[in-house]
């Protein structure tokens, strides 16, 4: 699950950022967490990276507030669940017109913070899945649990954290399913990688979770090492 805070006072930064830490630890769930300390900055960096699942916003911060920039991200056709917070309640009416997910009051306690985050997290874990045909029949899984994709000449093998599976679909087809997803890309000509799923880079292989290396082909080489550097340089 990918985070990005947007507060410009370290301290709140650094509480939310333990907070979320502690919950990760808890639940035994991999946590990316961005931060930034004005919304420029923020968006800034979301023109190449926009790939989170949850944006903590403070809402008095300094020339853009945390509700001037929610409303941009909204006229831009972003959906992203967006978790305010604020030391005032006279600006909780306001996140409806937003669609904000939930406002949180400075001191924000742990407890609260971790119930929005079981609820984001219950949210991803259902939006979105795909489709795969096997020789079996059709299967259903879901994006973030695929580890990589390997092709098996006209039909690739699916890989997840405690399973293969054939699927009757080409290399290049399953690319172009899932050229969207920004942090699933290709390691070599007959692998398609989640980059959620890599613990490291070491020379010319990617290391998974799992200790498992997967080869990075000379000519990939610089396009899966900006893409893991956008996607972990913040955490």
């Amino acid at each position: 699950m990918r985070i990005a805070i947007c507060d410009d006072e370290p301290v709140q930064q650094d509480l939310l950022k333990n907070y979320i830490e502690d919950w990760a630890v808890k639940n035994a769930e991999k946590v990316i967490i961005n931060c930034f300390q004005s919304a420029e900055q923020f968006l800034f960096g979301w023109e190449e990276d926009s790939a989170y699942d949850l944006l903590i916003l403070d809402v008095e911060m300094g020339e853009m507030n945390g509700m001037e920039l929610a409303k941009k991200l909204r006229s831009q056709k972003c959906e992203v669940p967006i978790l305010f917070v604020t030391g005032y309640e006279k600006y909780m009416a306001m996140g409806y017109e937003v669609s904000a997910l939930h406002y949180l009051l400075k001191p924000v306690l742990r407890e609260k913070l971790w119930e929005q985050l079981e609820r984001t997290y219950r949210n991803r874990k259902n939006i979105e899945k795909m489709w795969f045909q096997t020789a079996e029949g059709s299967i259903v899984v879901p994006v973030e649990d695929i580890w990589y994709i390997e092709a098996d000449r006209h039909n690739c093998i699916l890989h997840c954290a405690d399973k293969k599976q054939q699927i009757k679909h080409t290399l290049s087809y399953v690319t172009k399913l899932l050229e969207h997803r920004k942090e699933l890309v290709a390691c070599h000509r007959s692998l398609l990688v989640n980059l959620q799923h890599v613990s490291m880079i070491v020379k010319n292989e990617l290391v998974m979770d799992n200790g498992e290396r997967l080869p990075i082909s000379r000519s990939l080489t610089g396009t899966v090492n900006q893409a893991f550097i956008r996607l972990f340089q913040r955490r």
